[in-house]
Parts: structure tokens; C-alpha cells; sequence
């Protein structure tokens, strides 16, 4: 865990139809579930929201694509919560409510402790995670990278037995 970032993510997803639409009834139904599961998770620290308490009105990428943009205290608290909570159900249903995209639509990145990322931020990111492909300033959950203040262990066993071998 780092002591002086957190994690940021974007993911985006293209709605079907209408956010009022029948298509999209069930998925309305769970947001306020599911954001209350996030604001309650271990290792939540923050997510974009309006004055009713979700993003859904919030359209940087255009009128049929939803945002989620969080800050987590590291990949293991929001991989917990996407993947190991009552949220993977939701993930389960996507196809029935999203388009099928084939760039990245959901991005990694660290950030200095408190800091709140905007949507052109998180926008940035994203773009850059499509243009260069993950490196340490936008990833994905497939390949993460460590937050700056940390650093892989040494391991002088390792380099011991190298050159026993040589």
C-alpha cells in the first residue's frame, strides 16, 4: 500500500437506449444499491457524483455514454469490490444494458493522496491508455504497475544464485 498516492479509475460504457428506457430499468434500479456497496467498500475513498448522488448525468463523452470515475486506496480494494462483491453481478448483466466496445473503456492510474481527479483528467488517461497502452501513468486490472513511492523488494538471494549458476 502507498503512503503518499491512491487509485484513481474511469470506466465508461455506451448505453443501449434512453437511461429512462425500459432496456435500462434494471440497471437503474441497482445504482443506488451498488454506489451505497462502494461507499461502504474497504479501501473507497471517492467517487464523482451530482446532488442526487450518482454520475449518470454526467456526460463528458457524449449523451449515451455513462461515467464512473473513483479514487481507491489501492488495486486490491477496488479489484475486491468489483470483482468480489455483490458489484460482479452487475458485471455479469453489462451485455444486457451496454454496447460491446472494442478499444478500452476503463483506465488505472495513480494519484497524490487527496487529490480528486475531473473527467477531462480521467478523459486524458483514458486516451493515453488507448494510444501507448498501459505504462505506469494509465493501466488496466490485466496489467497493473505500483503506485511511485513504491518499489520492488531487493532480493539478493536471487542475484546470489545467478551467479552460483554462471
Amino acid at each position: 500500500m502507498s503512503n503518499t498516492h491512491e487509485l484513481a479509475q474511469l470506466n465508461i460504457a455506451t448505453m443501449k437506449a434512453p437511461l429512462d428506457s425500459p432496456v435500462l430499468a434494471d440497471f437503474v434500479a441497482n445504482l443506488e444499491p451498488v454506489n451505497a456497496l462502494a461507499d461502504r467498500a474497504p479501501g473507497f475513498v471517492w467517487r464523482l457524483q451530482d446532488e442526487e448522488g450518482d454520475a449518470t448525468a454526467i456526460r463528458p463523452f457524449g449523451p449515451e455514454v455513462l461515467v464512473n470515475l473513483s479514487v481507491w486506496r489501492d488495486v486490491a480494494s477496488l479489484t475486491d469490490f468489483v470483482y468480489r462483491s455483490a458489484h460482479v453481478e452487475m458485471l455479469r448483466r453489462r451485455k444486457e444494458w451496454f454496447e460491446r466496445v472494442s478499444i478500452a473503456h476503463q483506465v488505472l492510474w495513480w494519484v497524490p493522496k487527496g487529490h480528486r481527479p475531473d473527467v477531462r483528467e480521467a478523459a486524458q488517461r483514458l486516451a493515453q491508455l488507448r494510444d501507448t497502452g498501459p505504462t505506469p501513468e494509465a493501466f488496466t486490472f490485466r496489467q497493473t504497475f505500483l503506485a511511485p513511492d513504491q518499489s520492488v523488494p531487493f532480493a539478493p538471494f536471487e542475484l546470489e544464485r545467478e551467479s552460483q549458476a554462471g
